[in-house]
């Protein structure tokens, strides 16, 4: 497991376009994503992970709409549930430090690639009015604020049903 944050952002004139493969699911499809996966989260832990996607003790995959069927196989997941799951457990995680080191307004330059290869929200974060940095907070302070504005008279929630 490795932690290859990006400092900067990406560049268009960067990016290659190769040839369409001839293969999109299937075996070849859960093999190639197995590569990102066992380089982010490493053996034992893609092997948990991957084999309770889509299975009755396990979770249901965040990138589609797997059937559920009664019998179901050790691979119930194709190419873009595996990088979804691998996406979503990544070990890197967002440092306290991230929110001085990077304004409210810096932060609205950045591509979504970027921000995500930033890591996990371990803890929330909070801008202040008139600050143009997030802070961390505590769960109390953020559950204080979250309960504020739903009770608030501006929470817009009188117009639901």
């Amino acid at each position: 497991m490795s932690d290859h944050r990006p400092t900067d952002d990406l560049n268009p004139d960067d990016i290659e376009v190769g040839s369409p493969k001839t293969w999109a699911a299937g075996v070849p499809g859960v093999t190639h994503s197995m590569g990102p996966a066992l380089a982010e989260m490493g053996v034992i832990r893609t092997l948990k992970t991957m084999t309770a996607i889509n299975q009755k003790h396990g979770f249901d995959c965040m990138s589609c709409a797997w059937p559920d069927p009664d019998h179901r196989k050790v691979a119930e997941f194709c190419e873009n549930g595996a990088k979804a799951v691998t996406w979503d457990a990544t070990p890197v995680t967002v440092p306290s430090s991230f929110w001085a080191e990077h304004s409210f307004d810096d932060l609205l330059t950045r591509s979504e690639y970027w921000l995500g290869m930033q890591g996990r929200l371990v803890e929330p974060v909070y801008r202040a009015a008139g600050t143009n940095h997030y802070a961390p907070i505590s769960w109390d302070d953020a559950f204080a604020v979250i309960a504020a504005k739903l009770n608030g008279p501006a929470s817009g929630l009188s117009s639901m049903p």
